[in-house]
């Protein structure tokens, strides 16, 4: 009798569609890693994840509204959750490797800034050699905080945006479900802050897609899961892509560069911006986990990854304590 592992590797080959990523045949770790006889090499990847302090601070991080005081709008982390329910979806529906899709969902925005894509321009403006998410996603993996991962993980998350695709199947449902997710709890986000309703979009666009985000969501994932499940490839084509893609573009109009929704993105940009020239100038004061790495990676990417690291509240509360006197501070 095998250990529970290799049960599991076993159901993965009888189950998996020939089009899966089988966990036994991982390309394997940057290091060695002790053996585990109760999980698959990706359950551990997703355990690791789940487990990591980068993890934990997406709670506190913005989706699309800069520090809402309603608790009901999206963080990165329950955006997080709800990509990895949807790419989960999928690929079970498509019979591929659900814990390679939960292990990457979980991890690729573990880079994410503060105040999204705010956060994000800001440094990609100021940090020598650019600044994505996706990429320094992997770096808090591999050198912030050493998870040690799968390749396929790995790639999934460097993946999960722009235009190249991942190697695998799963990590392209990741980036799909990515897609699915932000366009359609933004949309409800945008709904709750007044700024939006799901009457301004156009009749033509709720007649393919559903008229309500359950709705919505059910058939962008049943798009992706009818043209790939027998042909092994993701994609979402036809009337329902169509659909998808003029939605993104009122989303764009109406929402995402709407000044009451992101009216104050362009004092999120100049904080941050702020306190990155700040500890460049004082790398002295960097705390031991981004400190230890100067000298390979050079002050620029040190001071990127710890602000890049902060939530929002700590983003706020650091600049007050190093650029607004005290003594301003009772005085509202």
């Amino acid at each position: 009798m095998g250990t529970l592992k290799e049960e599991l590797c076993r159901r993965e080959e009888a189950f998996l569609s020939p089009y899966a990523f089988p966990s036994s045949k991982t390309k394997g770790r940057l290091h060695g890693i002790s053996p585990d006889d109760t999980r698959t090499e990706y359950q551990r990847d997703r355990d690791r994840i789940i487990h990591c302090k980068a993890f934990r601070r997406l709670m506190h991080k913005t989706q699309v509204f800069l520090s809402p005081e309603d608790d009901h709008y999206r963080t990165r982390l329950t955006h997080t959750l709800e990509v990895m329910q949807i790419a989960r979806s999928i690929a079970r529906a498509m019979r591929l490797n659900e814990d390679l899709v939960e292990a990457i969902a979980f991890g690729h925005d573990l880079g994410h800034t503060p105040f999204g894509h705010a956060g994000e321009r800001q440094l990609n403006r100021m940090v020598p050699g650019g600044f994505k998410h996706a990429v320094q996603s992997l770096r808090v993996a591999d050198v912030l905080e050493d998870l040690n991962l799968t390749y396929e993980v790995r790639n999934g998350i460097l993946y999960h945006s722009g235009d190249e695709m991942a190697s695998t199947l799963e990590g392209q449902v990741v980036k799909y479900a990515d897609r699915i997710a932000f366009l359609n709890h933004d949309i409800d986000d945008a709904v709750r802050a007044g700024v939006f309703s799901e009457e301004e979009i156009p009749l033509m666009i709720r007649n393919v897609l559903g008229y309500d985000t359950g709705e919505r969501i059910s058939t962008m994932i049943d798009a992706v899961v009818r043209f790939g499940a027998d042909k092994g490839v993701i994609r979402m084509e036809g009337e329902v892509a169509e659909a998808s893609d003029e939605l993104m573009k009122l989303m764009f109009a109406m929402v995402y560069t709407n000044p009451k929704a992101k009216g104050e993105e362009v004092r999120a940009e100049s904080m941050l911006g702020q306190l990155y020239e700040y500890y460049c100038a004082h790398p002295d004061l960097l705390p031991e986990v981004y400190a230890r790495n100067l000298e390979n990676d050079g002050v620029e990417r040190c001071v990127a990854d710890y602000v890049s690291g902060m939530t929002d509240r700590y983003a706020i509360s650091t600049f007050k304590s190093l650029f607004i006197p005290k003594v301003w501070q009772g005085m509202a």
